[in-house]
C-alpha cells in the first residue's frame, strides 16, 4: 500500500477545503493509500513536516493550501536527499502556479487528478540560500499578496487584489538596480522586477508563452515612466500580456544577479510571501529539480512530456 503524507493549511483561502476534507481523504482512500494527515502551525513547520515526510519511507506529499504553504513545503523537499513527489490540492486566494501547472482550482478534481496523474519534472528556482516555486521579485504589486489582509483576500479572493494594486499606481517609486544575466548588465530606475516560471504573479501580472520544465526564467523589469502618458503606455501593455513596451526590458535566463543601489532597503516578494531584502540576490533556475503528480499530457507549459 502507497503511503500518502498529506500537509494541509487549515487557514489557506476562504477555508472553502474544510467542507471537503473528508471527501477528499476518502478519494484517496479508496484508491489505495495509506495517509498520515498533519495540520500546518507556521510556515517553518511544513518546512519540518516535509523533511520528515521525506526521510520516513512515504511515497509522495500532499500539499493542500495555497502557494505560500507549497512554497513552504519545498524548501523541506529541496533540503532533502529523497525528493518525494508533490500533488498539489490549491486552496488559497488566488493559486497562480496551480493554474500555471494546469491543476483544477476544485479541490475534488484536483484530489482525482494527483490519484490518476503521473509525476511530471518542474524547474525550481533558487533565490539565494532559499528556493521559490514559481515567481520572486521587487516594486509595485509584488508586495500585494502578502500586505493584503487575509480576511479581505479570503472574501473578495483575486479582486482584493486588483483593489490593492490601483493605489499603488498612484505611489509608484523606483528603485535603482543593476541586473547581470549571461554577459549582459541592465541598470537603470526599475519600478517592477519580477522573475517567474508561471502564467501569472500575484493575482495580477499575467504572463504567456512560458515552460516550465525547460531550465529558464522569464525576467521582466520596468523601467521608471518619465509622465502619465508613459505610465499608461506600461499598464495598457501589462493587461494585454504586451512585453515590448519600450520601458519594459524582458528576457529569459537560468541565472541573474540583481544588485540594489538606491541605499535603501528594497523589499522583495518569493511565492506570495516576504522574501527579504538583501541588497544582492542570486536567483538561478534548478531544471526540472522536483516532480508534480499531474494530468499534464497535452499541457503546454511542459516541453518535455
Amino acid at each position: 500500500m502507497k503511503k500518502l503524507f498529506f500537509i494541509f493549511n487549515p487557514v489557506s483561502g476562504k477555508k472553502v477545503i474544510h467542507k471537503k476534507l473528508a471527501k477528499i481523504i476518502d478519494e484517496f482512500v479508496k484508491a489505495g493509500y495509506e495517509i498520515n494527515i498533519r495540520t500546518t502551525q507556521s510556515g517553518e513547520d511544513a518546512v519540518k513536516q516535509a523533511e520528515y515526510a521525506c526521510k520516513n519511507d512515504y511515497d509522495r506529499i500532499i500539499v493542500a493550501g495555497g502557494d505560500g504553504t507549497l512554497s513552504q513545503c519545498l524548501q523541506g523537499i529541496m533540503n532533502s536527499e529523497k525528493k518525494l513527489p508533490i500533488g498539489y490540492i490549491p486552496a488559497g486566494s488566488t493559486n497562480d502556479f496551480a493554474e500555471s501547472l494546469g491543476i483544477p482550482d476544485e479541490q475534488i478534481r484536483a484530489a482525482k487528478s494527483i490519484i490518476h496523474g503521473k509525476p511530471v519534472k518542474c524547474d525550481i528556482g533558487g533565490l539565494n540560500d532559499v528556493y521559490f516555486t514559481y515567481v520572486v521579485g521587487f516594486g509595485a504589486f509584488t508586495n500585494l499578496t502578502y500586505e493584503t489582509p487575509q480576511n479581505i483576500k479570503n472574501v473578495f479572493g483575486h479582486p482584493a487584489y486588483l483593489a490593492m494594486a490601483f493605489p499603488e499606481l498612484r505611489k509608484l517609486k523606483s528603485v535603482r538596480m543593476r541586473v547581470e544575466h549571461d554577459g549582459e548588465t541592465h541598470e537603470d530606475d526599475y519600478i517592477v522586477g519580477l522573475i517567474t516560471n508561471a502564467s501569472q504573479a500575484g493575482g495580477v501580472l499575467r504572463f504567456k508563452d512560458y515552460t516550465l520544465d525547460d531550465g529558464l526564467f522569464e525576467v521582466l523589469l520596468v523601467r521608471k515612466p518619465k509622465n502619465a502618458t508613459e505610465l499608461k503606455g506600461i499598464v495598457t501593455a501589462l493587461l494585454k500580456n504586451d512585453v515590448t513596451n519600450k520601458n519594459m526590458t524582458f528576457f529569459r535566463t537560468n541565472k541573474l544577479i540583481v544588485t540594489n543601489l538606491s541605499g535603501k532597503p528594497v523589499p522583495w516578494t518569493r511565492d506570495g510571501e516576504y522574501g527579504g531584502n538583501a541588497d544582492v540576490n542570486e536567483i538561478c533556475c534548478h531544471k526540472q529539480a522536483v516532480e508534480f503528480v499531474l494530468r499534464a499530457k497535452g499541457n503546454p507549459a511542459f516541453a518535455n512530456i
